[in-house]
């Protein structure tokens, strides 16, 4: 008979099966192309046949097996593929599946489900990059490929739009609770929220401007450079090009002969180089500096929008209460799309973001109490 911890670990490797198996299936339906979407039809029929064999070492040990319930995390995700498509879960899929290759490297009996899982990994991994690569020189593919890794530790847009959302939220209720600790009426609090929702939104969308239009400046400079280096010294250039090919694995012979017949297009060696010398994409530039200011001020203000509403409509504590309560919501919401990439369960995310929430305006609201006793 297996032990207590054992029969603990078969219910969550089936639990988590099944949930892999869904989430394939939404990614099979929603996704166009006919090739991508038959191996998510594959994957999930094979993580059924792995919870099968979870289902079984519980029936062996006389577990009564209850009906999956699919985790928050796991509707999280099936709402987001339906909704807007493989595209936008794909990095987050692929970077549960990377971390979780080595899941049953240890499982007395699982050395056939290890292998397999690995081979997931290795598969989805191998989807994203091919999505990024699309358009792109052989070589930049390459790139894109060996950068994946990078990839799964940095994250993706729909980190960066949760955390944006974040930020807004915990500091607009920072602020709040410290003017409502110092005892400031219902109409100071609610210009204030309305003041800091403004100022802090204003503020990301500009640092994302600048940042975005920095990049750009810089890289139209590099791309300069690259160019009249290009058109001086096309000799050095194809010398760097092989070293690069080679730096990646090719055979220095064939490396020269692939840099050598790069170099007879002008315009196409600029743009092989700009991708693989300075990791540019010459048609992108680091992306839109409008787009990103309006993204980050929308996100900002949608987050800081939660801890004002409560004083458009009530007062004094019961305004305070309701702000508390539906920043709560928000920050537990925060919470779970967090779950997504950070291996965690939802329902933890979402707690452990509540009470760091809480105890920041806490800390803030007793500041501002200090302070406000300590000016009148």
């Amino acid at each position: 008979m297996a032990s207590p911890q054992e029969l603990k670990r078969y219910r969550r490797n089936l639990a988590d099966e099944l949930d892999s198996a869904a989430v394939y299936d939404a990614l099979s339906t929603a996704e166009s192309d006919a090739q991508r979407r038959a191996i998510f039809a594959e994957l999930a029929v094979a993580e059924r046949e792995h919870a099968q064999v979870w289902r079984e070492k519980l029936a062996a040990n006389n577990v009564r097996v209850p009906p999956h319930r699919r985790s928050g995390k796991t509707l999280l995700l099936l709402t987001l593929t339906r909704v807007f498509g493989p595209s936008v879960v794909l990095p987050t899929v692929a970077a549960a599946e990377y971390a979780d290759r080595d899941r049953y490297a240890h499982e007395p009996g699982a050395e056939k489900l290890s292998a397999q899982e690995q081979q997931h990994a290795a598969i989805v991994q191998s989807i994203v990059a091919n999505k990024a690569a699309r358009g792109q020189s052989k070589g930049a593919q390459i790139a894109a490929a060996e950068s994946w890794h990078r990839g799964v530790t940095s994250g993706n847009d729909l980190r960066a739009a949760v955390l944006g959302a974040n930020d807004g939220l915990v500091s607009n209720f920072c602020l709040i609770m410290g003017v409502a600790g110092a005892g400031a009426a219902n109409r100071t609090i609610l210009l204030t929220g309305l003041a800091g929702l403004v100022a802090g939104a204003c503020s990301m969308a500009l640092g994302e401007w600048l940042s975005v239009t920095n990049a750009r400046e810089l890289a139209r400079t590099q791309i300069a450079k690259e160019a009249d280096e290009l058109e001086h010294t096309p000799d050095a250039e194809r010398h760097e090009l092989a070293l690069i090919y080679q730096a990646k694995g090719i055979e220095a012979g064939e490396a020269r002969r692939v840099a050598s017949q790069i170099m007879r297009d002008k315009d196409h060696a600029l743009d092989t180089l700009t991708r693989e010398e300075l990791g540019i994409d010459p048609k992108e530039l680091g992306g839109n500096p409008w787009t990103a200011a309006a993204v980050s001020f929308f996100l900002f203000a949608l987050g800081a929008a939660f801890p004002i509403v409560a004083f458009l409509w009530a007062g004094g504590y019961a305004a305070i209460a309701q702000s508390v309560v539906l920043s709560a919501i928000g920050l537990a919401a925060v919470g779970v799309f967090t779950s997504l990439f950070n291996g965690r369960s939802a329902l933890f995310s979402a707690f452990r973001q509540i009470v760091i929430g809480l105890v920041a305006a806490g800390f803030t609201a007793g500041a501002g109490r200090l302070l406000g006793v300590s000016i009148s």
